[in-house]
This record gives structure tokens, C-alpha cells and sequence, in this order.
């Protein structure tokens, strides 16, 4: 214990006041536990740390969640590295044993959000068991739907400033002179995966893999499809309206 009241003092009484003052502001809103689907390039990646601050949820990312385990070599974080460091995937009951230690922090106390996870629909009844343990259960699965060929124009139009990182797009955010930065008059490039045949390889494997989990959620009734081909503002209130529903 000494060590956390050391750690307190070392930390700034703007900080201290400001976390105290997010707590009480949160103590009084509802339990929330989510999840979110949708191929690269949906929007979900935008959504997620709006919805997270709004309802005061974790945000929840498998890989995240592997890498924390793993630092703090928590018993399965230590059975994690061993797979890994064999080159075997990571069971699934590993996951979510991981995920189930994840929830117990103070910053999920009011929920989460679990994005990437689950992929498979073992996966999705692994993780029910585990909830329906704690007394708790996946309150909404919203699906960033999109046909794939607003997604194919929306990423294959990317164009990136390397030094920068200042990002253009030839339809929605071109620069002034077609393929220079606007501030440096440098060229600018496309990411490797930014291109049309990588992207539908990536979008048929997403296809194939999630279908089943939305058939399973959506049978369970707590699906909700959400319109993400409109602008990110409006994919933003549709969310809010779904989750405070």
C-alpha cells in the first residue's frame, strides 16, 4: 500500500480534482456493456472513445488487454507470453479470462467496450459465460454497417504527407495540387494497405469470419445496425440515441 499513497502524492491536485469530479459525474450513469462490429474503414475506431467518455466505459481492445496481462505477469498474462512466444495463437479462454480480469478496474466499473472481440461465435459464447457468471450480459451489439464499395472509395481515396502525417483524401479532402502536401509542396503517398485488391481481400476475410457472429447476436435480439456510411457527426448521435436507449 505504501507504494499506491507514494504514487498519489506524485500526482498533480488539478489531476487528482478533475478525475474525482469524472467519477461523480459517472456514479450516476448506467451500466453499459457493448459491443462494436464493422470492417476497416467503418468508423467504428472514430465512435468508440466518444461513446467511451459520454457513458464512462473502458474501452476494451483484445491486443491492448494481451500486452497489460503480459507486462504485469499476471498468471494467464504469463500463460499468454508462453503461447506467444511459441507462436500459437492465444486460446480463447485465455482471452476471456484476461478480458474478465480487465473488468474488474475501477475504469470499467460503469462497463465497456469491446471492439475486435468476439470474432468467431465461439468466441461470443465464451464471453456470455463468463458475464452470465458475474451477473451481467451484453446489452447491445451495434453493427457499423456499409456496403464495401463506399468503403472501397473512402480508403482507396487516402493520401498521406509522410513527415507529417497530414492525411488527404482525392474526393472528400483533396489537397490544392493533386498529390503534393499543401504546406511543404512534398509528394505525398498511399499506405500499402490503402489499395483496392488488399482492402477486398481484407473485407471478404471480415465477410466470412463475422457474418456468424452478427447471425448470433442478432437471433439473441440485441443487434442494431448502424448507418456508418454517413458523416462521422451524424454516425455520432445515431450511436448516442442506440446505447442511452
Amino acid at each position: 500500500m505504501a507504494n499506491s499513497s507514494v504514487d498519489m502524492e506524485d500526482i498533480q491536485t488539478v489531476d487528482l480534482m478533475s478525475e474525482l469530479l469524472r467519477r461523480m459525474k459517472c456514479a450516476s450513469k448506467p451500466d453499459k456493456r457493448l459491443v462494436f462490429i464493422g470492417p476497416p474503414g467503418s468508423g467504428k475506431g472514430t465512435q468508440s472513445p466518444v461513446i467511451k467518455d459520454e457513458f464512462c466505459l473502458c474501452h476494451l481492445s483484445t491486443g491492448d488487454m494481451l500486452r497489460a496481462a503480459v507486462a504485469a505477469k499476471s498468471p494467464l498474462g504469463v500463460k499468454a507470453k508462453d503461447a506467444m512466444d511459441k507462436g500459437e495463437l492465444v486460446s480463447d479462454d485465455l482471452v476471456v479470462g484476461i478480458m474478465d480480469e480487465a473488468m474488474n478496474r475501477p475504469k470499467c466499473q460503469k462497463g465497456f467496450i469491446l471492439d475486435g472481440f468476439p470474432r468467431t461465435v465461439t468466441q461470443a459464447e465464451k464471453l456470455d459465460e463468463m458475464l452470465n457468471r458475474r451477473g451481467a450480459q451484453i446489452d447491445k451489439v451495434l453493427n457499423f454497417a456499409i456496403d464495401d464499395s463506399v468503403l472501397e472509395e473512402r480508403i482507396t481515396g487516402r493520401w498521406i504527407h509522410p513527415s507529417s502525417g497530414r492525411s488527404y483524401h482525392t474526393k472528400f479532402a483533396p489537397p490544392k495540387v493533386p498529390g503534393v502536401d499543401d504546406v511543404t509542396g512534398e509528394p505525398l503517398i498511399q499506405r500499402k494497405d490503402d489499395n483496392a485488391d488488399v482492402l477486398r481481400s481484407r473485407l471478404d476475410a471480415f465477410h466470412k469470419q463475422t457474418q456468424p457472429v452478427i447471425d448470433y447476436y442478432a437471433k439473441k435480439g440485441n443487434l442494431v445496425n448502424i448507418p456508418a456510411e454517413k458523416a462521422p457527426e451524424e454516425v455520432t448521435k445515431v450511436v448516442k440515441k442506440v446505447v442511452s436507449a
